[in-house]
């Protein structure tokens, strides 16, 4: 009877020293996708849910480890990792259905004759508008970008361009929509992040026009087209996370389930 115990007691063991080392594995990789962020620094906190999944995992992980190690000293130490375990797979389970819930709707429509897509605010989901209609958050990410020299980037690439070949780039969201007016605008064309204004434009009912300044720390960065650039790269971001959220979710609930048959016989041969 003692060598069965003892079997579980190796088993569960076992199945925490593996939860340990999956919990670095998504720890680096939250890391690493936040490093190499499409948009630089300026969506890596939209990384954080995982980096703290793989903290919080590795916290479970040693309290299970602690109490196969010491069950006859601490055997209730088991009972908390398999509570807490059960919570982080259905907190797991509930934002990766939101991940796939908010990154459904939205995304980038073909201009006839251009490299690149156009985007609106309204195509996305309305908790992604909230978080970039909220004037806290957009300040932070406008600052981002303007520290980030996104446009200027694009302006020292395409500086001696005429506006037949500019239209014919294939531009990221950002680009598209914070460095350059809106198609709809008319604007005249006289660089990458320098457009002239018509008399008339002041009638335009599109208030992206309005808020385009030549400024370059102002440019389109108030504009809507600008957030929907925001939302569609955080949105392909997203997409990155949630299938790696889906393969870290079924892997653990197989070692759950593992870990539990081994945990009841542990209690079945203890009575």
């Amino acid at each position: 009877m003692s060598s069965f115990s003892l079997t579980n007691d190796s088993l569960l063991g076992i199945l925490n020293i593996i939860k340990f080392l999956f919990s670095i594995t998504i720890l680096l990789v939250g890391i690493l996708l936040s490093e190499n962020a499409a948009l630089t620094d300026c969506d890596r906190f939209f990384y954080k849910p995982l980096i703290w999944f793989g903290v919080f995992l590795l916290l479970v992980s040693l309290t299970g480890f602690i109490g196969a190690c010491f069950y006859d000293h601490l055997p209730r130490m088991l009972w908390v990792y398999h509570v807490l375990m059960f919570l982080l797979i259905v907190a797991g389970i509930i934002f990766t259905i939101f991940a796939f819930a908010v990154t459904n709707k939205g995304g980038g429509r073909l201009l006839p004759g251009a490299g690149y897509k156009v985007y609106r605010l309204g195509d996305y989901s309305n908790w992604l508008q909230n978080r970039v209609n909220n004037n806290r958050n957009w300040n932070k990410i406008k600052t981002c970008l303007v520290e980030s020299k996104v446009c200027s980037d694009l302006y020292s690439k395409y500086l001696d361009v005429s506006f037949n070949k500019f239209h014919q780039k294939p531009l990221n969201p950002i680009q598209t929509g914070c460095c350059k007016p809106p198609n709809g605008c008319g604007f005249t064309y006289v660089n990458p992040t320098r457009w002239v204004e018509e008399i008339w434009q002041v009638y335009c009912e599109n208030p992206d026009c309005k808020a385009w300044d030549n400024d370059q720390n102002i440019l389109c960065y108030n504009c809507e087209s600008c957030k929907a650039g925001v939302l569609d790269n955080i949105k392909h971001s997203w997409k990155k996370v949630r299938w790696f959220y889906v393969i870290c979710q079924m892997l653990l609930i197989i070692m759950y389930a593992v870990g539990c048959f081994a945990f009841r016989n542990m209690l079945t041969d203890e009575s």
